[in-house]
């Protein structure tokens, strides 16, 4: 009975959360009270009906695992990640390499606003593959919106292209893919042996479709309005190209870690990230010159790009930190969540691909099923009663629950900045983002089950 009271207090202060997110209030200061409900409310129940996710643990291990460890093992394996990810943000764009590669894609598409928007929001989803953090999104936005806007294109269709086409990309970005890896290791180990090469597989298709998506949506909203070649020429402005071999570095972090053979005692060793960060960085730098001026210049120049960087993800790494916090708190939640929810779990491949698909508008606001919001404890409830679903299959359809929602949503902080940017009201931008970020989770959850149903 204790179990069950708990699990309705713990399923209320689920539903607060959400509207909290929906509300638009500070999510660090959110996700910090809400482990700490969780964890008190664990605690309570635990002294009543001892549990099993708190066996052997005294208060002050408890608190020393949510407060401590959770944020600890988050800095250790993501948050370098961002940092370094958001460093190469400011180095493609200080370099020029992201305004020259507009400029062509924008000449390429000529006076065809459609043609122009679909290699605007290819080239845009291939940049984000690598780059991550408000900084390098408002750096290419202030060139890509003005050329959407110049072609005719409306300001809410031209600001939702461009946001999509970031969600396209992300869903192939090796920083994000093991920010949700790590969640998931938190609840089952199996997640450490999943590297980003056998989800490349899965992401790269999730990154089409979304762009396919994204477009058709888009054309479908444009108007009529005649447009001509000269204008968006005029908003991609005149600065001088970076050389075409710079361009390699775009891509050449996941080519690194998808291409360079494992190593280690066990042969599962990806390329590091952080130094396909740093290759790709002086690359770019050296064919456009940024490694000219003497050592303490070069060293100047290093060190302002990295500072830069870190500030443009500076009010994400709070939320982060915060948010591990969360998790490890849902780590002792979870049993309650079982005692409510465990009966209603599905079991098979294709009802839980059904679910997931019809569901993902539930990753909107940082909803229950996603997994940089609220969705941490359903994940450890489905894994509580699908112990030994395969994480091939399972962390993708998370993937989509969170990534489409999510890089969509209103709550999303470069989102909420371009409404500012654009004057495009919210509601206009939910129009099309919802019903896209649900057709997008309705075809990968398909797609999801056909490529690895059979392993469940």
């Amino acid at each position: 009975m204790v179990n069950v009271i708990i699990g309705l207090i713990l399923i209320a202060s689920f539903v607060f959360m959400v509207w909290y997110c929906v509300k638009g209030y500070n999510l660090m200061v959110g996700f910090f009270i809400m482990a700490t409900v969780w964890t008190l409310l664990a605690v309570i129940g635990n002294f009543f009906d001892p549990s099993e996710a708190m066996k052997g643990r005294d208060w002050l291990e408890v608190l020393t695992f949510v407060y401590a460890d959770g944020p600890a093992e988050y800095s250790r394996s993501i948050l370098v990640n961002v940092f370094f990810g958001a460093f190469f943000g400011r180095v493609l764009v200080d370099t020029g390499i992201a305004s020259t590669l507009i400029r062509k894609v924008t000449e390429l598409g000529g006076d065809k606003p459609k043609i122009t928007m679909a290699l605007l929001c290819i080239l845009t989803s291939v940049i984000f593959m690598v780059n991550t953090g408000i900084g390098p999104v408002i750096s290419i936005a202030v060139i890509v919106i003005p050329i959407l806007l110049s072609l005719g294109i409306a300001a809410p269709v031209a600001l939702f292209a461009f946001m999509g086409s970031i969600m396209a990309g992300i869903f192939s970005n090796p920083v994000n893919f093991q920010q949700y890896q790590t969640i998931y290791k938190g609840f089952n180990e199996a997640a450490a042996s999943y590297d980003f090469g056998t989800y490349f597989k899965w992401s790269i298709i999730a990154t089409v479709v979304s762009l396919v998506v994204v477009f058709i949506v888009s054309s479908l909203s444009m108007g009529k309005k005649k447009s001509y070649a000269w204008a968006a020429n005029a908003q991609s402005g005149a600065a001088k190209d970076a050389p075409a071999i710079s361009w390699l570095a775009v891509i050449l972090p996941v080519i690194l870690v998808l291409f360079v053979p494992k190593g280690g005692e066990l042969n599962n060793v990806n390329f590091p990230i952080i130094f396909g960060f740093i290759v790709a960085a002086l690359w770019a730098m050296l064919f456009t010159g940024r490694l000219k001026g003497g050592f303490i210049e070069v060293c100047r120049r290093f060190a302002k790009l990295f500072t830069d960087g870190s500030i443009d993800v500076a009010p994400m790494i709070g939320f982060l930190l915060a948010l591990a916090m969360f998790n490890n708190a849902a780590t002792f939640a979870a049993p309650y969540f079982t005692a409510i929810l465990g009966d209603f779990i599905p079991h098979s491949a294709i009802i839980l691909a059904i679910v997931f698909g019809v569901l993902t508008p539930l990753g909107f606001f940082r909803g229950p099923l996603n997994l940089v919001g609220s969705g941490s404890a359903i994940l450890a409830v489905v894994l509580a009663a699908n112990p030994t679903i395969p994480v091939e299959f399972l962390f993708p359809l998370f993937a989509i629950t969170t990534i489409a929602p999510q890089h969509l949503d209103i709550t999303q902080s470069w989102v909420a900045w371009g409404f500012g940017y654009t004057k495009v009201a919210s509601g206009d931008f939910m129009k099309k983002s919802i019903p896209t970020g649900w057709i997008i989770g309705i075809i990968m959850a398909a797609i999801t089950y056909i490529m690895y149903g059979n392993l469940v």
